[in-house]
Formats: structure tokens, sequence, C-alpha cells
């Protein structure tokens, strides 16, 4: 990216290649995924439509004529042969739906409205206590007009959204999230990732913040502008392949309107997650002390001094008929507990309610509000009798409010402790980078210590012994070695020469690295790593769809058995069915059937249940990814332990991934120059490893036989046979490089020599590759890729877990026999393209196995998506990363074992946590009922059913935090007894 200073304006010429619209197929037809397009300073969106009944090109022109006439359309094309237009427009004046309609008027129908225009934006959503209030939540945005899928995360506290933006926005989103009571913050609005926040200097009206604003949008590369009026603050998002920080401040502290002049400077707001855990923290600990205040008195004038006479005589003076100090003093006390404090619990319980849904909220409003009536009533009574005898609960109300706060107050603390690894993820990234101005030749011409927020892509960086790399990049000059373990989990320093890659917020240990920036701001893999974990925490897993079924019927299963409950002891009570020595003094039959009635209602609240899964899903892809193990939601978490076959790829997954070549021969009467030339111009455009090896070597030996020129001539008519090789015309030459198979296919023969020179090679676990002239086969290479160390002891350990591997590869078959023999696999499928490697998974799927995948290329993605778990190694192709569901980041094949093993460990902790919710109401409803209470005398009243309540909450949040001592199997396995 070249940027240009001049008149105070910036110019910045960004690469063609990086706007053009993304591709993606939706019912198999190819469509764009808008993409905002600044072009002074309006926004552009593009969007395609399937039409149909277009017969010749006169209707396509007439199609292209009705939509530019529409105000806000830039362009339309046409396409009468696949039936598609793509126009490019201003969502400001017109809108995708806008530009459907008229199409159809002008008589051609167009398939249903295009779901590409999909914009995504995540919420931190307030007041959630449980599943059916993250379900609420569901509902309220699946019920807005253009919602098409909203996602929202009990643990996580947040809302994913897909919405069009053509019908709603993200107020009112935010508007029906707060309509089902509540409380939501924009996080981001999907695309809004890079960003820089800055301080202005120089605002004095409000025209100057008009004149800023104006300025900025209209400037290339910037996407958005948000103004902050009162405290003079601006927040850019910005398109890195066109602009960046430093470039938009130095493009604001060149303008200036009339006599203002204007400057800027990095601003670092709060971060807003550790904001508002603080705050909630915050205040769930004054609500309880508040509420500690008041019911501590009342604990204590109802339990402990009515014990002692001597102290608590004077609780019982009368002050008018039967109404004393003591329950005058409880009164008081308790209201503002019930009404002020609980006031939240009302508030929920008022829009479940008007939801048709019952929560937490709903049992505790209702449990302390019988209690608390009730005892109003005793006192109203008592006030206007002088011969009325009746106990008060007002304990009960005010004591068990305080005990729930204190549960979520300590459940708050412990929920935030399940994303500390995603926190020390966040934080690896240095604050600071040295920035290099180089001229021409290479010379530094300058040297200044910058904020790491504004570091742009191409920026020199350079990066002293001892520090931590900023961004990602590349190295272009020194040597010394990299810890990725903060990355990677590998502890081991790894050797950085110019041309390496390095990552941001790893540490530099020994030399002086010229690091080239090449993903800066969310495009880092610190970034990447930190979405993607967000974005699985916030998947829900399939089996949290038992407490989801549970929740549903759960709260008002509990108020009927209360209900019962105080039935059946109420009735038998009055009927006399039960001794009368089993009401205690101060109490009645209604009394004592009450307080179980309340503490059945309290004890089984569903939260524990709607904890269960999310927080170990928390726990567990937060610590994966600290280990170097990506895993993208609960989904591949949950089906990662039933895998019972492991299915490898060859080259690049059980191989190293580099391979060389060993030798070359001739066949033929061709030169061994002629023979490289040929072999280069054919491979050149391949993108394959051994294709890279193969060009390479040829070039070697190229010069070797004397010819020193770098110019490659290129094949024309160039044609890729998936899984055999190349082909293409090098002159007036045919030339194929490739397996045997391709010789075959293309009828080649394939005389005794060769097969001689392949049979010999593929004992030694080496591929050959043949080159075929002018329908003769002129030579071949002899390509090694060595067997990756850790393979062996990988393949064995899996075997131990009671897993079986398996290795499929587009390699032949002696080769690919070789390896597995050499790294203990028994079952080889080889001579396999890439649809075949998917068909293969799809065969083992239908005897009933559960199959994991683990590949890292382009040719892997078929098998990465087919399989039950697709796992990417780290190293690989984008692709394969993004079909995959877990992505090994080392490209070390011991983490296969790791996903495996921690998604076991997940998987039973889930299974535990359930135990410990369900197992918990199982136990303490018919205690909280009395069924002890005839045997043992020993009864739960409310405020302890209410401790109780909240001690289950917390012990599955602590279950679930103990994830965070998992350590990797193999490692201590290998540590305890060695593997052969």
């Amino acid at each position: 990216m070249d940027v240009n200073s001049m008149n105070g304006k910036m110019e910045v010429n960004g690469r063609d290649d990086l706007k053009k619209p993304l591709l993606q197929h939706v019912n198999g037809v190819a469509i764009d995924i808008p993409q905002q397009i600044n072009d002074g300073g309006k926004k552009f969106r593009t969007v395609k439509f399937k039409i149909r009944e277009i017969k010749c090109a006169s209707c396509a022109a007439s199609i292209e004529s009705v939509l530019l006439s529409l105000n806000g359309v830039k362009s339309a094309m046409v396409s009468p042969l696949e039936g598609q237009a793509a126009v490019k427009y201003v969502p400001e004046l017109v809108t995708a739906k806008q530009i459907k309609e008229t199409i159809e008027e002008a008589g051609f129908p167009v398939d249903d409205f295009p779901e590409q225009d999909i914009a995504v934006c995540r919420l931190r959503i307030k007041g959630m206590m449980c599943t059916s209030c993250s379900e609420s939540v569901e509902c309220a945005l699946q019920m807005v007009d253009g919602v098409k899928k909203a996602v929202v995360g009990v643990a996580l506290e947040e809302a994913k959204v897909h919405f069009d933006p053509n019908v709603t926005d993200t107020d009112r989103i935010i508007e029906a999230i707060e309509d089902a009571g509540f409380g939501a913050d924009l996080i981001n609005s999907g695309n809004d990732f890079n960003k820089v926040h800055l301080k202005l200097e120089g605002i004095k009206s409000q025209e100057d913040v008009t004149f800023i604003q104006t300025f900025l949008e209209s400037a290339q590369g910037v996407n958005h502008v948000e103004m902050d009026l009162a405290e003079n603050k601006v927040t850019v998002s910005y398109d890195p392949d066109l602009t960046g920080p430093r470039s938009i401040i130095q493009y604001i502290d060149g303008a200036s309107h009339g006599p203002s002049i204007y400057r800027a400077s990095l601003y670092a707001p709060p971060r807003q997650r550790e904001t508002e855990r603080l705050q909630e923290t915050r205040m769930y600990r004054n609500q309880f002390l508040l509420s500690c205040l008041f019911s501590v008195p009342v604990f204590l004038f109802s339990m402990i001094l009515p014990m002692v006479p001597t102290y608590g005589s004077w609780l019982d003076y009368k002050i008018h008929n039967m109404l004393t100090i003591g329950m005058l003093l409880r009164w008081i006390l308790c209201t503002p507990v019930q009404f002020v404090v609980g006031r939240r619990f009302y508030v929920g319980s008022y829009h479940a309610l008007r939801r048709k849904s019952a929560n937490m909220d709903v049992l505790v409003a209702l449990g302390t509000n019988v209690a608390y009536i009730y005892s109003v009533y005793i006192a109203i009574k008592a006030l206007t009798s002088d011969t009325f005898e009746g106990q008060d609960f007002f304990e009960t109300s005010a004591m068990l409010i305080s005990f729930i706060l204190l549960g979520k107050y300590l459940e708050v603390i412990a929920k935030g402790k399940t994303s500390d690894a995603l926190a020390k993820l966040t934080e690896l990234a240095p604050d600071t980078a040295h920035l290099l101005t180089l001229d021409g030749e290479g010379n530094v011409l300058s040297e200044m210590e910058i904020s790491t927020q504004l570091i742009q892509r191409n920026d020199i960086i350079k990066v002293l012994p001892g520090e931590k790399v900023p961004v990602d990049g590349i190295v272009i000059d020194g040597q010394s070695h990299v810890n990725e373990s903060m990355i990677t989990g590998e502890a081991k320093p790894i050797s950085k020469r110019p041309g390496d890659k390095v990552i941001g917020g790893t540490m530099n240990e020994n030399g002086c690295l010229l690091v080239k920036a090449t993903h800066v701001g969310s495009e880092t893999a610190l970034s990447q790593i930190v979405q993607l974990v967000e974005a699985a925490q916030l998947a829900r897993a399939p089996v949290q769809k038992l407490a989801d079924q549970i929740s549903k019927f759960f709260v008002p299963t509990v108020v009927v058995a209360a209900f019962i409950t105080w039935l059946g002891w109420f009735i038998p009570g009055v009927a006399g069915l039960y001794p009368k020595h089993w009401i205690p003094k101060v109490m009645d039959e209604f009394e004592l059937a009450l307080q179980f009635g309340i503490s059945v209602l309290v004890v089984a609240c569903p939260c524990a249940l709607g904890l269960a899964t999310p927080t170990a899903v928390m726990v567990a892809t937060g610590k994966g990814a600290s280990q170097g193990v990506l895993i993208k939601g609960g989904n591949a978490l949950e089906k990662a332990h039933k895998v019972k076959t492991v299915v490898f790829d060859k080259t690049g997954t059980l191989t190293v991934g580099k391979p060389e070549v060993v030798s070359a021969v001739l066949f033929s009467h061709f030169s061994m120059e002629e023979f490289c030339d040929m072999a280069t111009a054919a491979e050149a455009n391949s993108e394959h490893p051994i294709a890279k090896a193969v060009v390479k070597h040829a070039k070697k030996l190229r010069q070797k036989f004397g010819s020193h020129t770098e110019q490659v001539t290129e094949a024309k008519d160039f044609e890729v046979h998936t899984g055999a090789g190349v082909s293409g015309k090098v002159g007036d030459k045919t030339v194929l490089v490739g397996n045997k198979r391709l010789m075959r296919t293309l009828h080649v023969p394939v005389e005794s020599a060769v097969e001689d020179y392949i049979s010999e090679n593929e004992q030694l676990a080496r591929t050959c590759v043949l080159v075929a002239i002018e329908g003769k086969v002129a030579g071949a290479f002899a390509v090694t890729d060595p067997v990756k160390p850790e393979a062996q002891v990988v393949v064995s350990f899996l075997r131990s877990m009671g897993i079986s591997s398996i290795m499929v590869t587009g390699d032949n078959w002696a080769t690919a026999t070789a390896i597995a023999k050499e790294a203990g696999i028994e079952k080889v499928i080889a001579e396999t393209d890439p649809i075949g490697k998917a068909d293969k998974i799809k065969e083992l799927q239908l005897k009933g196995m559960t199959v994991a995948m683990v590949g890292d290329g382009i040719n892997d993605s078929p098998a990465l998506v087919a399989a039950d778990v697709g796992m990417a190694i780290g190293a690989g192709t984008d692709v394969a990363i993004e079909a995959a569901d877990i992505v090994l980041i080392k490209s070390n094949l011991e983490d296969v074992i790791t996903a495996i093993d921690l998604s076991r460990k997940t998987i039973s902790r889930i299974r535990l946590n359930y135990v410990w919710a369900l197992g918990y109401n199982i136990l303490a409803m018919p205690i909280a009922a009395g069924i002890l209470y005839p045997f043992t005398g020993i009864r739960l009243p409310p405020w302890l059913a209410g401790a109780c309540m909240a001690a289950s909450s917390l012990s599955v949040v602590c279950s679930s935090l103990l994830l965070q001592s998992y350590k990797k199997p193999l490692h201590i396995k290998a540590r305890q007894r060695p593997i052969h």
C-alpha cells in the first residue's frame, strides 16, 4: 500500500484484487458477500439476483436500462447466459428489495429475495439469569422483522445476530431486547473489527464536528465514523487494505476549517467486557451488602435473641393488642429488602410472564411474596386482635433474597474466571513497537517508537531481543529464536530467518529481527484466535438441548409441586392425620405447610442446569486455544469425544510437508536442460508442495547444466488433473507432469525401465513424478517427504484410546504403504482424488463410525467437511482451516490427541455438572417438601433452601473451572511410560 501526502490530504493506492467481492454459494448460485466500498464518500453494496425468463441479450439490456434509471444504482450488469444480475448500489438511496421489485415490474420473475445481504452484530446482554432467559432473548430477536438468525449465550452474556440491514438495524434489535426486559449494548456491528479510537483537539462548535465527520467519511478506506460530542472523541472503522490508523491521524492533522486547526491523538477506551464484569460484580456486592444491612437484624430478632431470654425478652413487648415490638421491627426491616433490593426479581418476573414463560425470577418473587404477604396478614391480624397468636415469616423473605444475591455475587466472580484464558490471549500483544523508515536500498533513515495500534500493513518493525512481536509479519532481515508457546503451546523456541513468518504476541529471544507487517488489527492470528474462541463460546452445544428442554417445563412443574406440597401438609394437618406435636409451637397447620411449599419453590431453581454446559464449553475452548487447539464451538467439542476412527492425509499431515527431490533421471533423447525446462514450465503454475519441489530442483539442474537465466516459459492450456498431476503446452510440445495414474489416463505408455525406477523408489517411501513429452516418458524425479517424528507415537497412543487410524492419500500404493508402515498405520487408502477421500469417509460413517479427518491442503477440504470432525493442520491452507471444525495451530499431530481428550474431559465434566444440577434438585426437592420431617424432624427452612439453591449454581461453575487444570495426556503418558 502506497501512502502519499500532498497538500494535507492522503492518497492511498491499494491492491485492486483485494477489493473484489467475495463469492459464496447459496442454492447452487454464486452470489456476492456484500462489501462496503467507499467511493467519494458514498458507500456501495453489491447484490446479485437470479432472474428467470431472460431469453436474449436484448432482455438483459432492457433490465440493465431499467436498473440504471433507479436513483442510487451505480452500475448493473445482467448475464443472459447465467440468468443473473449484479447490481452495485448506495444503500442510503435504494434498497435491495426495491431493486428486486423493479426487476419484477419490468416483467422478469426474480427468485427468492437474496440471503447474502446479511449483516452481523454482537451484543452484550444484561440481566440473564438462566437458560430460559437466553431462550426469551432469542425468541424476542427472532420476532424482529429482518432478523435471520440469533444465538444467545447465557454464560458469555452475549448475542450474535444475523440480520438484513435493508429491513432492520441494530437500534431496533436493541429495542426488542429491552422490550423483553433485558439490557443490551452493542459490542460491534459485524465488519467493524478494524477500528481506531481518537481524541480530537480544536473542536469548538457543532460546525467543527460536522466538518470532521464529513471530512473523514470522504477519506478513502474509511467505512464508518462515530462521533462522541461530549468528549470530542471519534471512532473510525477502516479498511486496512486502503488505509490505517497513522494515515487517518495524519489526514485529520492536515485538515483545517476556517480558523479551526484540528489535531488527533490515539485514545484507548477501557475494555468493555472487563468494565462491565467489574460493574456487575460491584452491583451484586452492593445489593448483597444493602440486603444484609436489613436482613441480619431480622435474623437476630427472629432466630437468635428469642433463644436468649435475657437479651431478647423486650422483643415480646406488645405495642397494641398482640402486635409485638419484634414483629413490627421485622416488618419494617424486611420491607426495603422485599421491594427495594428485591425489585429486580419483580421486573424479571413481569417480563418473563409477559412473554408467557417462567424463570428463576418468577420462583424467587413467588416464594418471597408468599412469605411476606402472609407475614403482613399475621401482623395486621395481631394488630387488630387481642387474642390472635401467629408466627410471621419476615426473616424468610429477607434472608432468602440475601442468600440469592450472595450466590449471584459469587457466581459472577466464578464466571469471570471462565474466560481467563481468553483474557490472557488478548493481553499478549505489546503496547509499543519500533517503526523503521527505509530508503530504496534498504538503509534505515529513521526509527521511532509508536503505539502498536498505529502499525499499518507493510510497515517495517524492529523487534529487539526480549521484546514481543507486535503484529503478524514476515522476517526481512536478522536471525533469532522466537518463543511461540503463548500462541501455540509449544515451549521450544523456533528459529526465524528472512522469509519466515512471525506471529504477533510471541517473544523474540536472542536476536534482532526486522519484520514487515502483513496482518494488522483484526487480521492478526491473535485477533482471529480470540474471535474464533468467542464464537465457539457463544455457540450452543447439542448436549445443552437437554437443559433447554427441561427448563421449558421445569418452572411450571416446580410451582405445581410447591402447591401440592402445601396441600399435602395443610389438608392432613387440618384433618388430624398426623400428630399435633409435629407442628412447632409457634406455628399452625397452615404455616407449617406454607414453609414447606416455599422451600420447594426456592430450592428447585434451574439456574445450575442452565450453566452446566456453557460454562464448561467456555473454559474448554479457552484452555484449548491457550494450548494450540482451536475448537470452533460446542458442536465440534461434543462430536470429538465420540470419534472412533481418525483418517490422516499423508503429505503435510503425517509427513513434514516439505518435499525434496533426491534424484532425477532421463529415459529419452532429451537433454537434461531441455527436460528441466519442460518440467519447470508445466509445474510453474501449480501450488502443490511436490510441484514446488520439482520446480526448485529443476532450476538447480538447469544452472548446473549451463543455463543461468531465471526466465521460465509459461505453459499454455495449463490444466490440473486432480490427484494425478498437470498438463500443458510448452512451445509446440504437449507436456504431462504427474504420477503413473496420469500417464495411464492420458494413454502414455510406461516402459519397463520406468516401472523399475518407480518400484525401486516406492520401496524407499519416495514419490515418483513422471515427465512425459509428446506422449512419451522423458524422465522422472524421485521426491521424498519424511514422516513427522511424532507420527508413530500419536498413532500408538490413539490405539490405546480405542481409536483406529487410517491413511488416505492421492499418492501411489507402494509409497503410501511404506509411509503408513513407518507411522504404524495398518489401513491405507491410496491413489484417491479429493472427492474419493470424502466418499471413503462417508463409507466409514455408513458403518456407524464417528470419523475425524486430519488434513492440511485444498484437496482435503471436501473430506474435512464430510467428516464428523474436521481437523486442519494450522500451517495448512486457509481453505482447509475454514472447512475444519478444529484447527491445530502448531501443526503438531500430538494435538489430535489433545483435541479428542479435551473433548472427552469436557463432555465428562458437563455430565458431572448435570449430575450436580439435576441430582441436587432430585434430592433437595423431597427434603424441602418435608419427606424426612416425620422420621427425623429435619426440615429445610426457606432461607436455607435459598442458600442451597445459590450453592448449586456456584458448585456447577466451580466444577467447570476445574478444566483450567487440564494437561495434555500424551506429554504425561510419554513421561511416565514411553510408547513403542
